[in-house]
């Protein structure tokens, strides 16, 4: 029997970290948040305008797979307020107050850590490949949960500007470890983002189910190779894996 694949790669939100309550609210704060910072700058935004424009990245997002991050989003609106000349730094502390909300409502799973343990002692790589709209922001996250030493890298769409399923997000996370894509294991909450994507591209897919949001449709159009409801659950399931003979 062929060993299994030592590479894994994590989604990060609703697999590895959950929400706390409810977005609209924390949304809401973060908004007023981004602008109070921008006001001070002596920079008049609407936060329901700031939202409106965020709605439709998400959109435009959605369709191409292209992440063009929310810096980007903030500038370019901006400009059309005619503030061209806006400096970096205005904009970094403007999302910088934003973020210091949203990531409230951030809280690690409660087998996170104890499975990243795990995988680490067993000597297996482990990386994140995360849909995000700004990478400073997961970076920060990933560090006040004091889980970067479990990962070799870990990468965002605002990083790379693709977002899952585009194979070109998955090949340049895997391109860290200079494996193939059958050499490695998606382990992600979505059906179409994790899972979906690593299967274009011969990539065994595991499927965690607790916090999963899908339509039945997707259900029957997509087939990850293993579904569990939670993360400690994952290291006998790696075990059943086998890499294809050459």
């Amino acid at each position: 029997m062929n060993a299994p694949p030592r590479h894994i790669l994590f989604d990060l939100g609703e697999t590895l970290m959950r929400s706390r309550g409810d977005w609209d609210a924390i949304h809401e704060q973060a908004d007023r948040a981004l602008t109070e910072s921008l006001r001070q700058s002596r920079i008049h935004l609407e936060p329901q305008r700031f939202r409106t424009r965020l709605h439709e990245y998400y959109e435009q997002r959605d369709k191409d797979f292209q992440e063009t991050t929310y810096h980007f989003v903030l500038r370019e609106l901006l400009k059309e307020l005619g503030h061209a000349d806006i400096t970096e730094s205005v904009i970094r502390s403007a999302l910088d107050a934003m973020y210091a909300v949203t990531q409230t409502n951030w809280e690690i799973e409660d087998d996170t850590v104890e499975t990243l343990q795990g995988l680490k002692s067993a000597n297996y790589h482990i990386g994140i490949l995360s849909n995000a709209g700004d990478d400073k922001d997961v970076q920060q996250i990933i560090e006040s949960f004091g889980i970067r030493p479990f990962f070799d890298f870990v990468l965002t769409s605002a990083a790379c500007f693709y977002r899952k399923p585009h194979p070109r997000a998955f090949e340049i996370a895997l391109a860290h470890w200079s494996i193939t894509p059958p050499e490695a294991v998606m382990v992600g909450d979505s059906l179409e983002a994790d899972i979906s994507g690593a299967k274009r591209l011969n990539m065994t897919a595991i499927w965690i189910t607790r916090r999963a949001k899908f339509k039945d449709k997707d259900m029957h159009r997509i087939k990850p190779d293993f579904s569990l409801r939670k993360l400690s659950e994952l290291f006998p399931t790696l075990e059943r894996i086998s890499l294809p003979r050459i």
